[in-house]
């Protein structure tokens, strides 16, 4: 996070830049930086909505061409994104990037949210520290957006119709629901608490399972007795 009275390198780093750019590429990265910041976004947040704005009116306040004779002539080099799917958002992750000609180690602290930076302390060529955007791709069935995770699971068209239990198999293991009877697709369920982490002053998030009717979904017997197989297992019986 930039403190206040940011330098102009910070500035930068806040909008996704290496370093000086021309003008038309600070409005660029300004105008995609404050979009996904917006507090009224999903995954936006007020603070850094904030800290892009201060940025873009202090390289505005230098100006482009004084800000690139401040430093020395270079090709700005392209931050990548930092792409994590979302089991490594809820856990956290470790991982590789590369940047330019260097392999940078990245920690992804656990309940990162798309639009957000991580922030690598002194990582840049001359020093100064880099953001680096985070983006959260959907990846074993399950997808983010801001704090809450969606995901499908099948059921039994009956189910939907008739009402009555049913057991969703989760990140966090199996979670079960009561659907009420005569309900049309779509069916979506909110498992409250199974989202994204708390993280800073963003909230814990919530999980969003849509029920998609399937013949081949098992029904609610044979599902609990899927279930009694995997803990009943014949070594904990002669047990």
């Amino acid at each position: 996070m930039i403190a206040p009275g940011p330098s102009l390198n910070e500035a930068f780093a806040v909008l996704g830049l290496h370093g000086p750019a021309e003008q038309a590429a600070v409005t660029r990265a300004f105008r995609l930086a404050v979009k996904s910041a917006r507090p009224d976004q999903p995954g936006g947040d007020a603070d850094r909505f904030r800290r892009v704005i201060a940025a873009y009116r202090l390289i505005q306040a230098v100006g482009p061409a004084r800000a690139a004779l401040a430093a020395p002539v270079q090709r700005p080099v392209a931050l990548p994104v930092l792409g994590l799917t979302p089991l490594q958002a809820l856990a956290g992750a470790r991982t590789m990037l590369r940047l330019g000609d260097r392999q940078l180690r990245v920690h992804a602290p656990a309940g990162m949210r798309t639009g957000e930076y991580l922030r690598l302390r002194a990582a840049a060529t001359d020093g100064s520290d880099l953001y680096l955007p985070v983006l959260i791709r959907a990846a074993d069935g399950l997808a983010a957006m801001g704090d809450d995770l969606y995901m499908s699971w099948p059921v039994p068209e009956r189910l939907l119709a008739d009402g009555g239990r049913v057991e969703i198999e989760t990140h966090a293991g199996v979670r079960g629901a009561w659907v009420a009877p005569g309900l049309t697709d779509p069916v979506r369920l909110r498992l409250r608490g199974l989202g994204l982490p708390a993280r800073g002053a963003r909230p814990e998030g919530h999980l969003f399972v849509s029920l998609k009717p399937s013949e081949d979904a098992p029904s609610a017997a044979e599902h609990l007795l899927a279930r009694f197989t995997r803990v009943w297992t014949p070594d904990r019986l002669a047990a």
